[in-house]
């Protein structure tokens, strides 16, 4: 073999090797784009389409406007917004834009009123010059973003903008913001109702959110023929209250006024139209205004008195003891007992004595409800027999929800009746070692006002949808509690009540007004009642023949009088009185 061939075999071997290494090469060049590929379009495929997304798609949430609650009034027929909606302004800065920061704080700081402290804060904010956004005030209301336009438009406040959000507002100052509630902000930013109205209701009156979502072009324009989707928010839903607008609003001025008077802890009460179970008024005192729900110092006076503040209601009670017996055939209004000033044969560990340690002598069961007797309704407990009594007391409504739409309602405690020894259902009968809420014990006297009738208690007339569909609430006979007769005759004693006994102060002249005093005692911590420190309530109904309401007032820790007769009983005649003047109801006398 020539030298040359040689050579031309060593060339052919070198080529070979060099074209395995360039196909060995390209396997791996394609494998890596392959490799790319499958990266780019399997495993990152949900983050390039969520870019390429962004870039060629437009999508936007549509937000629903928050229902409107609005209060009856009676006289005119007519609706009044009580909670509803208004665009506030929230105003940003971008301090790289700033012309003189000294000179837009001061002007911002003259339109919002701010203090030193605050036109300080603000400067610093403003004089961040790498920041492009700052907020500078929520909640501006419109004269204020006014002024901002007016002084933007003399060429000052230079990098100052803001945008209009809707924002929730109650117009009617001291309607009640324990009925109403409040809109706050939760944990993750969204907003809900909070209390009363606004929690029970919050998923009516907040709507449905929707949505639109269209492919856009590269100048960032909807594309009409592109794929669009879309989903339309509905609004929230109207809630029309029963509350009256002119009786909430005397009622609970009556209300806050005996507080202050008494120099009382609180106070709360409850007007319900009897033939229907209709809240006429409700609130409590102190009370807050839901527009600065946030300068509140005790959450507690977010929970409405009248259906959260149960309490052993002492002699109130005494009235549905009596006709439970009554009805039960166990005695009669004019049935006798002879009062010896205690009891001491019910298992109690020490006797059960009368207020004050009176001895009453013979006496009628009238005179035992005229006089607050509480050997008297002991007696009469035992005629009926304690099986018999603790069914009437679950049948009147207490120990359970009554089923008002207001959020954070308590049952009470009637569990007492359970046990075995006479000595609770003893107590139980003159309003000891249970607990009710004034609306539970308003509820338990409509029966007595409305033929014996008990009437579930219901706060919303009716919720008008955005669809146009109108839910209107009819009432709800719950159960016979007790007959007509029985009802009858008890509203003949308790008209004896107001006018012979502790009740006077609750009369209204030319009217037969129905009711009965409480002064209970609160139990301490270690179950002894305090002395010094009592419930005042009066419960009653007017006028007797045709009632057009059923009341509980109620007056906490009163630091001038002790007894009922001189803090309750007065308010519950004041606010009668206007009651029987607004329903203009004549004379009966």
């Amino acid at each position: 073999m020539s030298f040359k061939n040689q050579r031309r075999g060593d060339t052919s071997g070198d080529s070979n090797r060099r074209l395995h290494v360039l196909r060995f090469g390209f396997l791996i060049f394609a494998a890596l784009i392959v490799w790319r590929l499958f990266t780019l379009q399997v495993v990152n495929s949900a983050y390039y389409a969520a870019l390429a997304e962004g870039q060629y798609s437009f999508y936007k949430d549509l937000y629903p406007e928050r229902g409107t609650v609005y209060a009856s009034d009676l006289k005119d027929g007519q609706r009044h917004p009580v909670a509803t909606n208004i665009s506030l302004g929230f105003v940003v800065a971008d301090p790289r834009n700033a012309k003189d920061v000294y000179e837009t704080a001061n002007i911002l700081a003259t339109i919002f009123g701010l203090t030193d402290e605050e036109l300080l804060t603000l400067e610093d904010r403003l004089a961040k010059a790498d920041d492009q956004w700052e907020p500078v005030r929520r909640e501006v209301p419109e004269e204020q973003l006014a002024q901002i336009d007016a002084a933007q438009k003399d060429g000052k406040l230079k990098g100052i903008s803001y945008t209009r959000w809707p924002s929730r507002t109650y117009p009617e100052t001291g309607f009640g913001g324990q009925i109403l509630g409040f809109v706050g902000t939760n944990d993750d930013g969204s907003a809900s109702g909070k209390y009363g109205i606004e929690s029970y209701f919050d998923e009516e009156l907040a709507g449905t959110a929707g949505y639109l979502q269209s492919e856009r072009d590269d100048s960032g324009r909807l594309v009409p023929v592109g794929d669009q989707s879309f989903q339309a928010a509905v609004d929230g839903a109207d809630i029309v209250l029963t509350i009256d607008r002119n009786i909430q609003y005397t009622a609970c001025k009556m209300l806050r006024q005996a507080v202050l008077r008494h120099g009382a802890d609180s106070g709360s009460l409850v007007i319900l139209e009897p033939s229907t179970g209709a809240v006429l008024a409700m609130c409590g005192a102190p009370d807050f205004d839901p527009n600065i729900y946030g300068e509140v110092v005790d959450a507690n006076v977010f929970n409405n008195p009248a259906i959260f503040n149960a309490y052993e209601p002492g002699s109130v009670f005494k009235p549905i003891t009596m006709a439970a017996a009554i009805d039960a055939g166990a005695v009669t209004p004019s049935t006798t007992f002879e009062d010896f000033g205690f009891v001491d044969d019910v298992g109690c560990e020490t006797p059960i004595r009368n207020s004050e340690d009176k001895v009453y002598g013979t006496q009628t069961m009238t005179q035992v409800l005229e006089q607050s007797i509480n050997t008297g309704v002991i007696f009469v407990m035992e005629a009926m027999g304690r099986e018999v009594f603790a069914n009437y007391v679950n049948n009147f409504g207490f120990g359970a929800y009554s089923g008002i739409e207001l959020d954070k309602e308590v049952p009470g405690n009637v569990s007492s009746l359970k046990q075995t020894s006479d000595c609770y259902a003893a107590t139980a009968s003159f309003g000891q070692g249970i607990t009710v809420t004034p609306l539970q014990l308003a509820a338990a006297y409509v029966p007595l006002a409305n033929g014996g009738r008990l009437m579930q208690p219901f706060v919303v007339q009716e919720i008008d949808y955005a669809d146009g569909r109108v839910e209107k609430t009819e009432p709800i006979e719950v159960r016979q509690v007790v007959s007509d007769k029985t009802a009858n005759l008890l509203s003949a004693i308790l008209i004896s009540v107001v006018e012979n006994g502790h009740g006077k102060k609750a009369q209204v002249p030319g009217y037969y007004i129905a009711g009965k005093t409480g002064t209970a005692q609160v139990a301490g911590p270690g179950g002894s009642y305090s002395p010094d420190d009592t419930i005042g309530s009066f419960a009653g109904y007017g006028p007797v023949g045709d009632p057009r309401f059923v009341m509980v007032t109620r007056i906490d820790h009163p630091r001038d009088v002790q007894y009922a007769e001189s803090t309750a009983a007065p308010l519950f005649g004041e606010i009668a009185e206007f009651l029987l003047r607004y329903f203009e109801v004549p004379p009966q006398r």
